[in-house]
């Protein structure tokens, strides 16, 4: 087994709570009293642009929510949609606590202003080196091109990489790679997966 020099890690539903999910979506409509089918539809014309840093949060939000006049403000809306993040503090002390000498990054599916208020309200630049996020590369998981990058940016051979996220599909394109998959499950679990990959 070849020794890991890299590991990466989806954040949404491993490290913090998922930053704009459909059911963080959700609960800001129904906060905000809006048409969620009417969201929803506008929604999708736009989230590969949002994700992927084409589009910013308030032009997101142009299209989305103000087309029209709300009784509530942008500031308002967009606080709404910062507080649906939350940590996953025993994940997230696993992860600081792994023995240092590997190479620590997020490989993760976020927007620009979302993802850079994740990174600062949680501390994870204390923790993560390098933030491979969507909203950076103008790629999205899991499109093969987002886990080529990961390996020429962190310069890291598959066999030596492993890859640690919630959802099958996202770890499948990487594992064609050679990258090693970890489906996320719970903090025991992949306290467990490390360990059998040499990784404590």
């Amino acid at each position: 087994m070849a020794d890991i020099t890299t590991l990466l890690f989806d954040v949404g539903g491993v490290i913090l709570t998922n930053g704009w999910d459909t059911s963080s979506r959700q609960a800001c409509i129904e906060a905000f009293d809006l048409d969620w089918d009417e969201f929803d539809d506008r929604h999708l014309y736009v989230a590969g642009e949002f994700e992927t840093g084409r589009l910013t949060l308030d032009g997101y939000l142009d299209r989305t929510v103000f087309y029209k006049t709300r009784e509530f403000t942008r500031d308002e809306f967009k606080a709404a949609m910062r507080q649906q993040s939350q940590r996953l503090p025993e994940t997230l002390e696993l992860v600081a606590g792994l023995s240092p000498g590997r190479l620590l990054a997020t490989l993760n599916n976020e927007s620009r202003e979302l993802n850079e208020h994740r990174i600062r309200t949680f501390g994870l630049a204390d923790v993560f080196t390098v933030f491979l996020s969507s909203c950076y590369l103008g790629v999205k998981k899991p499109d093969a091109r987002i886990y080529e990058m990961a390996l020429e940016l962190t310069q890291s051979d598959p066999s030596q990489c492993v890859f640690v996220d919630d959802r099958a599909i996202n770890l499948e394109c990487a594992n064609t790679l050679g990258i090693n998959g970890i489906l996320f499950e719970n903090p025991t679990r992949l306290r467990y997966d490390l360990q059998a990959l040499g990784v404590e």
